[in-house]
């Protein structure tokens, strides 16, 4: 079953999310819709909104939770925005698989 946050790509695998900086912890909360019906994954960091330190907290974050190397993990959009878009770099077969099985595993269910 394919998240809805989650979108191939020639690259690798995309996941559509919803950044809350200054939050009271690390953590990633849930798949919500946003304004236009977009699933996004709503993320909390801990960290300040400024010099990309939020940015690299969420980085962080989804290495550490869906257990990928951060090298592989790339800000694509929303670098000065909530809502962001990050690029699991790989084979986009093998990894939305591996995303899939992960996001189950952390109880993200659709």
């Amino acid at each position: 079953m394919l998240h809805k946050a989650l979108k191939t790509h020639k690259d690798g695998v995309l996941l559509a999310i919803k950044l809350t900086p200054k939050a009271a912890k690390d953590a990633l909360v849930r798949l919500e819709a946003d304004s236009t019906g977009k699933t996004r994954l709503k993320a909390t960091v801990t960290a300040v909104p400024e010099k990309g330190k939020a940015n690299s907290a969420l980085i962080k974050l989804l290495s550490k939770k869906l257990k990928l190397p951060k090298t592989n993990i790339q800000l694509i959009a929303g670098d000065q925005s909530r809502l962001k878009t990050v690029l699991f770099a790989g084979d986009p077969k093998t990894l939305l698989g591996r995303l899939e099985k992960q996001m189950v595993m952390l109880g993200f269910t659709e």
